[in-house]
């Protein structure tokens, strides 16, 4: 490892990592493509973690019509979400491991025509178990997609600048699903029945296969690898553990929530869990690095654990606690309709778009890790804000500006952890790494969402019920603490950084090169 803390890509030989010599070579193709076109396809990825943001948010308006229609209990419906959530996490590393090794194209195709599919069945679905079954298979499509479009826009723009912009813009369209999913489920139930809801994702999915099979080119290989030697460099038995160890946490978590923690429906998962984990983990320490399906030695990468990690406790998580609290009470408390109630949320979406705008401005004049810590602390105030939302009276006063800054900070957060990630990686990790970091988001969501919802559940049995706002306060607290425990630990465990564009200058001013020119010269090195 280099002294900066990233990992050396010109040092290493083909039997040491998987050089792009032995993998197909979309990327080479990818990179110079016109500059139009380049949006065109990156327009259409995007909208891999919209669609994956979209087919849970969208659902909080739909629940009552699908639990009344399918006779759906209020305890079992939390699984509408969650079946999809479990194997959505639980499968993205090895999606991410598929999509290095692979033409990460197919495998993006491939996880559209699923969610594609699997959609249009989930309206067909007329029981719970068919519901929750189908739902559990869109998950395994969207999995394939994320990592996959991640490679395939990493490779697009090998230029830092603007890869940081496509990574950010990337990002944003995540941030765009969770908030006008809810529209959309609003006034599809609103004006017609639930089942569109998924007709709707299963056409937008046709739409997105199509034009990305159209503008993606397709790809050449330079060295025939075995099959064999592929299945190695998958790493079938590490994700094979991973994924039961993942599901296993998710289920009881999920199961906590609904439960009681003390069930044994959610310890006996959560115990289990420990061992597939523990045994993946001395899995991979004995296996080569071009082999692990997580290679050790990521996690020595500068700043690489402690914002994989800290992302766990951001985004998803907030977007996801905060809009489950005041969809519910504002709903079935205050009775306003699904169409207010998105409205209501709109602000969110809003200011999610002008992180997403404002993220190139920031990077270029303040070190990352400045940007995030700002960023962090202004969606700590705004969450302080929400804890006195608790009357419909308030919402202009207290909830809105919480909205306007949490949406904005988190946003920028999660931008910024965003581009610092891929920015201290190689290239050919990035399927991999945003399955990693995709991973623990999801993680963190479902985590946050059930341990969240316990709290709020305990403490209305002894204040006021589920229709008093004390618990839902409770809980909101419980997410300050933790945003101030991941403040703290980005002010100390993060090394600071000077943003790409001012580094190239500098190194040219020096006579350095830049990073492109080191990329152009280790190209030659290869090509020779």
């Amino acid at each position: 490892m280099s002294d900066t803390g990233q990992l050396s890509i010109s040092s290493r030989t083909s039997e040491e990592t998987i050089t792009m010599a032995n993998v197909p070579k979309e990327n080479d193709r990818l990179a110079t493509l016109p500059f139009r076109r380049k949006i065109a396809l990156t327009a259409f990825l995007c909208l891999a973690p919209f669609l994956d943001t979209l087919a849970n948010a969208s659902l909080f308006a739909a629940f009552p019509p699908i639990s009344l229609d399918l006779g759906i209990s209020n305890s079992n419906a939390v699984w509408i979400v969650s079946g999809y959530q479990l194997t959505f996490a639980a499968l993205l590393l090895g999606s991410g491991r598929m999509s290095d090794l692979y033409n990460s194209k197919y495998v993006f195709l491939t996880g559209v025509a699923f969610l594609s599919a699997f959609s249009l069945g989930t309206g067909f679905a007329r029981d719970e178990v068919t519901l929750f079954i189908l739902r559990a298979f869109m998950g395994v499509g969207a999995a394939l997609t994320v990592p996959s479009a991640l490679h395939l826009i990493i490779h697009l723009f090998p230029d830092p600048a603007q890869q940081s912009k496509a990574i950010a813009v990337f990002g944003g369209f995540g941030a765009l699903g969770n908030v006008f999913g809810l529209l959309v489920g609003a006034f599809i139930i609103q004006w017609t029945t639930w089942p569109w809801l998924f007709y709707v994702f299963c056409i937008t999915g046709t739409v997105v296969f199509v034009a990305v099979a159209l503008l993606s080119p397709s790809p050449e290989r330079a060295i025939v690898v075995s099959n064999m030697e592929r299945l190695k460099r998958l790493d079938l038995g590490g994700i094979f553990l991973v994924t039961a160890g993942l599901v296993l946490f998710i289920f009881g978590v999920t199961a906590g929530s609904v439960n009681g923690w003390t069930s044994a429906r959610c310890l006996a998962p959560l115990i289990v869990s420990v061992f597939p984990m523990t045994a993946f983990f001395f899995w991979e320490a004995r296996l080569p690095e071009e082999q692990a399906a997580i290679p050790p030695n990521l996690w020595r990468v500068r700043n690489f654990t402690v914002l994989v990690v800290g992302s766990a406790t951001m985004h998803y998580w907030w977007f996801g606690v905060v809009q489950f609290m005041f969809s519910w009470v504002w709903q079935n408390v205050y009775h306003w309709s699904p169409i207010i109630t998105a409205l209501r949320f709109l602000p969110v979406g809003v200011f999610a778009c002008v992180a997403t705008l404002t993220i190139s401005f920031l990077r270029k004049r303040f070190p990352l890790k400045w940007v995030l810590v700002s960023a962090q602390s202004i969606a700590l105030v705004a969450t302080i804000l929400l804890t006195f939302g608790d009357s419909p009276q308030r919402y202009f006063p207290v909830v809105l500006p919480g909205f306007i800054l949490g949406a904005f900070g988190i946003g920028t957060a999660f931008l910024s952890v965003n581009i610092a990630v891929f920015a201290s990686t190689p290239p050919e990790k990035a399927g991999v790494v945003g399955s990693i970091f995709n991973c623990f988001q999801q993680l963190g969501s479902a985590a946050g969402s059930a341990i969240v919802t316990s709290i709020q559940t305990s403490v209305e049995v002894n204040h006021g019920g589920p229709t008093s706002f004390f618990g839902r306060r409770v809980g909101l607290w419980f997410q300050v603490g933790l945003l101030a425990i991941s403040t703290i630990c980005l002010l100390i465990f993060m090394h600071n950084d000077i943003p790409p564009k001012k580094q190239a200058v500098g190194d040219k001013e020096k006579g350095l090169d830049t990073p492109a020119e080191k990329d152009s010269d280790l190209a030659e090195k290869e090509g020779e």
